[in-house]
């Protein structure tokens, strides 16, 4: 078995002298969508800017790709290929849509191009009617698109979604989850962060639980959907 693309060994993470996460390990795998689940203030968010590196451990590390990232700063992080698509969308509002994508742009860690503006475009044809307009006028749906296509221009091997369904319409929540579905069938690894159990078991191919920011389950998506008795302790509202 080849090794995974991400790793995060023992992690444990503070906000000040507050613990969030204990003791964390996780492995993702190049192909994969992997989605991590937890109720409000389970410690997903922490995990994601863990790996960004916006809230490095104290203890353990993150692996991508094989080599030790965890205590470089964010911008190293995403050069070497990991794309964060935080959960508060943070368009550039005064801008177009195609300046946000010229401002995202780049080639990958080795030196892919894969996701030019025109592919973009061709996946997100919703944000081509609109490249031209200001992305502050957008709804919320429309920014949450931008958003993970700004990312995906920088051409990450390992794209990071934190609550893309959170606050947005049922018939937008259809919409990002048949946008996940086509990339993650286009190759693209991806993991979600998620409250939305039922969202994920459409989109994800695997399945971590956190709780009080520990890892209390992993598998795939079907065994998750079959463990009645993990879905009503650890995801039930």
């Amino acid at each position: 078995m080849t090794k995974p693309l991400l790793q995060i060994q023992g992690a444990d993470v503070f906000y000040g002298a507050s613990q969030i996460l204990f003791d964390v390990n996780l492995d993702v795998r190049k192909g994969q969508t992997l989605a991590l689940l937890g109720r409000n203030g389970a410690g997903k968010s922490t995990t994601f800017k863990m790996i960004a590196g916006i809230a490095p451990p104290r203890r353990g590390k993150v692996l991508f790709a094989g080599d030790t990232v965890s205590g470089q700063p964010p911008f190293r992080i995403a050069r070497a290929g990991i794309g964060f698509v935080p959960e508060d969308r943070q368009v550039f509002p005064e801008h177009t849509v195609d300046d946000n994508l010229i401002v995202g742009a780049k080639k990958g860690a080795h030196g892919e191009d894969y996701w030019t503006r025109d592919r973009i475009y061709e996946v997100f044809p919703i944000l081509a009617g609109m490249k031209n307009r200001n992305a502050g006028f957008l709804s919320g749906g429309e920014q949450q698109m931008l958003t993970i296509a700004r990312t995906l221009v920088g051409n990450p091997e390992l794209l990071l979604l934190d609550e893309p369904s959170e606050g947005l319409a049922p018939i937008i929540v259809q919409a990002i989850g048949e946008l996940i579905r086509t990339l993650r069938d286009m190759g693209v690894t991806i993991m979600l962060a998620e409250q939305n159990m039922h969202f994920c078991l459409g989109v994800a191919t695997h399945a971590t639980v956190i709780d009080k920011g520990q890892i209390v389950y992993s598998g795939t998506i079907d065994e998750l959907r079959n463990n009645d008795a993990i879905k009503q302790r650890y995801l039930a509202v």
